[in-house]
């Protein structure tokens, strides 16, 4: 697999930092600094993953529809936290927009924004996105770099939005991504990446306050049938592309 996270063409990124992918049942690694995607395996303990997020620290929590888990980023396994009904777009904010002090879990269940707890599970109401909007996939928001969501309704289908991470309401609407079934996105250096059930990889780059989407990107030995169903990345990926 080829992963091409260093969206401005520049040397290597020296921060922390890990993106994860998943088809229903296998989480991938996408390491943001060899560019290299290896298969870390099949989940252990749960099954039909709908989302990943991670946080700061590079943890991962992921949803199926009815429970919540903590998934071992090295071997796939599963723990599970709660039962209940979750989302299909989740991601953690960063400290500041709804908790002072702590990252907050968060997802979309369609047009309503909802707060998630990590250690119980339960779901909080905060707001909705608007303007005739549901989310299509997924959520990503990264300190500095801005919070966004794949969403279809009122002719879009799917595409890509800004939203405020404290309210969950729509900010900017970027336009139409070109893809349909964008289930996951990722951010890394100004880029948002799109991954799609149909297993299309694609780079979404933002040019003079437009939207610049690029045909599928190659994924020389992806499995046959690959279909993303999420995708997540640190809340402290690099906001902008590195000098060239």
């Amino acid at each position: 697999f080829f992963f091409p996270m260093d969206a401005g063409g520049g040397g290597p990124v020296e921060m922390a930092g890990e993106v994860f992918g998943h088809s229903y049942d296998t989480l991938y690694k996408l390491e943001p600094i060899s560019k290299q995607v290896t298969v870390v395996g099949q989940f252990k303990g749960c099954s039909n993953i709908i989302d990943l997020a991670i946080d700061k620290d590079s943890k991962i929590i992921a949803t199926t529809f009815g429970a919540l888990y903590w998934i071992d980023k090295t071997t796939a396994a599963c723990t599970q936290i709660s039962t209940g009904s979750y989302p299909n777009s989740l991601s953690f904010v960063p400290a500041g927009p709804l908790d002072p002090v702590d990252e907050a879990l968060v997802g979309y269940q369609g047009s309503t924004y909802i707060r998630i707890s990590t250690t119980t599970g339960q779901v909080t109401t905060i707001g909705s996105i608007g303007g005739g909007y549901n989310s299509s996939g997924d959520i990503v928001s990264v300190k500095g770099g801005g919070t966004y969501l794949t969403v279809n309704g009122n002719g879009c289908g799917d595409c890509l939005i800004q939203v405020d991470p404290k309210t969950g309401s729509l900010v900017k609407n970027w336009g139409p991504t070109g893809f349909g079934s964008v289930f996951g996105i990722a951010f890394w250096a100004g880029s948002v990446y799109g991954f799609t059930d149909g297993g299309d990889l694609f780079e979404m780059t933002f040019n003079n306050g437009q939207l610049v989407v690029s045909a599928p990107i190659p994924i020389p030995g992806a499995p046959q049938n690959l279909s993303f169903w999420g995708a997540g990345s640190t809340t402290i990926a690099p906001p902008e592309p590195p000098p060239k």
